[in-house]
């Protein structure tokens, strides 16, 4: 008889997850022209300095992974939960330049130490043998992050500066997080304990150990890959539209980018139960560099643009997922923790630099052959799972169902 997902543990994480987002990404591009005032910057230069950040905040990726590893997944959130809200409240109280960006650089670090990085290793040390399908019920709930965050920041901020906002939001990470990832914490270490007179409950990999470096280099690149063309579009969506002869059509692209993210995971709990990661992981990496050929072929078309969105927002929303159970699928249980932060570390540097790399491309070389360059490298993430497909099938590896 198959275990039962955590669906408490699940719930709980759902409701950090999307503050987590919603305070830390989602609310930033709203209150940025306010920030960009009181520090006397351009936008661009706000953007510029959460670029900064994050990259910063991908380097310590690794070392906050093996942080999980060695004091457990929930300690590492919880002390996230706190570590945001300072930072928030630093942010806000920050005399200048110097401070703001200092407290945006810790924001995003406190950013990976809450999100969803840390919630699969959880979910990973909570129940290993159910993980898969727990990731997928959690990318479920939170994928209405910013379909709750955008318009709660934006009516907030219609009452209150951003400094204010940030306040509000410190104490939702202080006053809700911080107690839900304490108790899932002490309940994951309540369970270890239990666990200690049995056997250690583990999945195991399906890569054997001589092809294991080479197949995390493949998933690395893959994942790299997706990330850049996910990060380049969704920061130039508007611009990119614009200089395609769609501006107009922002806003509907927006609406329906949202939802079909949502969509495909959806899809996937209910009837992808027996589609193993690496087939999905596949899939996404089709999808969404597809989406980029789908706006590349049919601009300036309204429907071709809906499309995109359509077909984008469905390889996203897979994305999301497969960066948790493929790992878990490929490498096992053990070193979890570490594994997400070194993946976590290449995706966040790739995101934070592709941004500026496609707006520099736009300028230089134009927008149809910025975005087909991009397209043709998001296109060798499929070439990159499917290597990883070819290496299961020549060498010998430990048997296990894909999809527990």
């Amino acid at each position: 008889m198959s275990e039962r997902p955590p669906i408490a543990t699940i719930l709980a994480l759902g409701l950090t997850q999307i503050i987590g987002y919603g305070t830390l990404y989602y609310s930033f591009s709203i209150l940025a022209p306010d920030m960009a005032k009181d520090l006397h910057w351009s936008s661009e230069w706000i953007f510029a300095a959460l670029s900064v950040a994050l990259l910063l905040g991908g380097l310590s990726a690794p070392w906050l992974g093996r942080a999980m590893d060695h004091f457990g997944a929930g300690w590492v959130m919880t002390a996230g939960s706190a570590i945001a809200a300072t930072a928030l409240v630093a942010c806000a109280y920050a005399p200048g330049k110097t401070g703001f960006v200092a407290a945006l650089i810790v924001i995003e670090v406190a950013a990976n130490l809450v999100q969803y990085g840390a919630a699969f290793a959880l979910l990973v040390q909570a129940s290993p043998h159910t993980a898969q399908r727990s990731i997928t019920y959690l990318t479920l709930i939170a994928g209405f992050a910013s379909t709750i965050f955008w318009p709660i920041t934006t009516l907030l901020h219609a009452h209150l500066s951003w400094q204010n906002v940030y306040l509000v939001f410190a104490g939702l990470n202080l006053l809700v997080c911080l107690p839900v990832h304490a108790w899932l914490a002490f309940g994951l270490a309540r369970n270890t304990t239990r666990k200690q007179d049995s056997a250690k409950e583990v999945v195991e990999g399906c890569l054997g150990p001589d092809i294991r470096p080479l197949g995390f280099l493949l998933m690395v690149v893959g994942f790299s890959l997706q990330s850049l063309v996910s990060a380049a579009i969704l920061v130039h969506m508007v611009p990119l539209l614009s200089g395609l002869g769609l501006g107009a059509t922002a806003a509907i692209v927006g609406t329906v980018f949202g939802p079909s993210q949502v969509l495909s995971r959806f899809t996937n709990m209910v009837l992808g139960g027996n589609l193993p990661p690496l087939a999905l992981a596949t899939i996404a990496s089709a999808l969404i560099p597809g989406g980029v050929l789908i706006l590349i072929v049919t601009a300036p078309s309204v429907v071709g643009a809906m499309a995109f969105a359509l077909v984008f927002g469905l390889g996203s929303g897979l994305f999301s997922i497969v960066t948790g159970t493929l790992p878990l699928m490929l490498f096992g249980s053990d070193g979890y923790g570490r594994l997400q932060g070194k993946v976590m570390a290449a995706r966040l540097i790739v995101s934070a630099t592709a941004p500026f790399a496609l707006a520099f491309a736009i300028v230089h070389i134009g927008t149809f052959v910025s975005l087909t360059i991009t397209a043709v490298l998001g296109a060798f993430a499929v070439v990159a799972f499917l290597s990883i497909a070819h290496l299961q099938r020549r060498a010998p590896s430990l048997v296990q169902k894909a999809s527990l």
